[in-house]
């Protein structure tokens, strides 16, 4: 599954994503804004069909219910109405009176006008809204079939009354309309998104490989820097063992040699001088272990952590070593391993003021496992000073860089526990 960390796989999925939120968004904007678009559609038609062919058509006497008019207004106007989209159409009077339909049974039945409509008559404008097919007015439409739109308008009689046009249009239109704009803008939206991703895939693509290359460097550089490290760790390590610490033990021979010949209290200062000098011999060579351990994947991780944990015995803490399972371990597990129990081992020294240490190693599945704990006065992590513990949190940095973790537990009076998980591999 490691191609699902590549950021390009992540832009693509991303980006595709991206593509079916702004579909599902834009289809939901553009079939609002169809519908708007359909009813302001549908209102500007009332208003021209109602002021441009039906107010001037009215003849006098409509508002009377004249019969004669009725008809002229029929044959003279109605071709011009029912025009388009528009599939009925009424007169209405204040009162509710249909003065003309092209329904001729509804003409002079009244059915009282409610107060939208009422509110087109006093102010005009238009009014929109879907028909009620239940509504007895609306008995005729229903054998029309699916749903309808009724705008309203206000027209003039010739005698200056305010009367309601009303026309009724399909709703196929606004789904018409819809459809008309979701197929202007989604192939406008989706090419565009689709020509952005095949733009910036190539960039991304090359910008993630630098990135690559760039972790590579300054991993290698990082690798040469702790090679240079080591490396002169070992000479310094291997000067002091050679120079220092041969001169010291030789010192220490010829004063044994010496207070052996003498008698009286020369001898007893010859004897002082001489234990000193091996306890400066001990102490040289554990900083020779602190400064280069030995060889941990000839010799093993347990001989250098006995010479480890030597000079924190020689104070008089109880230290409890337990180490397996590091046979098969590969070196950079048994070398961060060790790096980390050096570590521990220094802080119980300097900070713990511990009577007790438990120190163990061992296998758990595909990980090697660092236990390090203390009956010291431990801390609260992370209100320490942070030179107290830079130490512990260098070395929680290059566990986690190698794939494991580390977890620190600790509180005043309660000790404190170090536990790393290394893999093996």
């Amino acid at each position: 599954m490691r191609w699902l960390t590549n950021p390009v796989v992540q832009f693509l999925a991303t980006g595709f994503v991206t593509l079916v939120v702004v579909l599902v968004a834009t289809s939901a904007l553009s079939r609002s804004a169809a519908d708007d678009e359909a009813v302001a559609d549908a209102r500007s038609l009332t208003r021209v069909l109602g002021t441009s062919v039906a107010q001037p058509a009215i003849p006098p006497g409509l508002v009377d219910g004249d019969a004669a008019a009725i008809d002229r207004l029929d044959r003279t106007a109605l071709d011009r109405l029912l025009v388009g989209d528009v599939l009925r159409i009424k007169i209405w009077d204040r009162d509710g009176t249909v003065l003309y339909s092209d329904r001729t049974e509804l003409i002079g039945a009244v059915y009282p006008l409610d107060d939208d409509e009422l509110e087109v008559l006093d102010e005009g404008g238009t009014d929109a809204e879907l028909s009620d097919l239940s509504k007895p007015e609306n008995r005729f439409e229903r054998a029309i079939g699916g749903d309808l739109l009724e705008v309203y308008t206000r027209i003039e009689s010739p005698e200056g009354e305010p009367l309601l046009f009303e026309a009724y249009l399909g709703v196929d239109r606004i789904r018409e309309s819809r459809a008309e704009v979701l197929d202007r803008f989604l192939p406008i939206t989706i090419g565009s998104l689709l020509a952005l991703v095949a733009l910036s895939t190539p960039l991304v693509w090359l910008l993630s490989r630098r990135i690559a290359r760039g972790a590579r460097e300054r991993e290698r550089l990082l690798e040469a820097a702790v090679r240079a490290s080591d490396a002169e760790r070992l000479r310094i390590a291997r000067d002091l063992h050679d120079g220092v610490v041969q001169d010291l033990a030789g010192s220490s021979m010829t004063l044994s040699t010496v207070a052996a010949r003498v008698a009286g209290p020369d001898r007893d200062e010859l004897e002082q001088v001489g234990r000193s000098l091996r306890v400066s011999m001990r102490a040289l060579r554990s900083l020779l272990v602190e400064i280069y351990p030995p060889d941990l994947h000839t010799a093993g991780i347990a001989a250098a952590v006995d010479d480890l944990v030597a000079p924190l015995a020689a104070t008089g803490v109880s230290v409890d070593v337990h180490v397996s399972g590091d046979e098969d371990a590969s070196r950079p597990a048994v070398a961060l391993v060790w790096r980390v129990a050096q570590e521990a081992v220094r802080n119980v020294a300097r900070h713990a003021g511990a009577g007790r240490m438990s120190l163990t190693v061992h296998r758990q599945g595909d990980s090697l496992v660092l236990e390090v704990v203390d009956d010291g006065r431990g801390f609260v992590p992370g209100a320490a000073p942070a030179d107290d513990r830079f130490g512990l949190r260098a070395a929680d940095s290059l566990v986690r860089e190698h794939g494991g973790t580390m977890d620190v537990e600790s509180a005043p009076g309660s000790g404190t526990t170090v536990r790393v998980e290394v893999p093996v591999a």
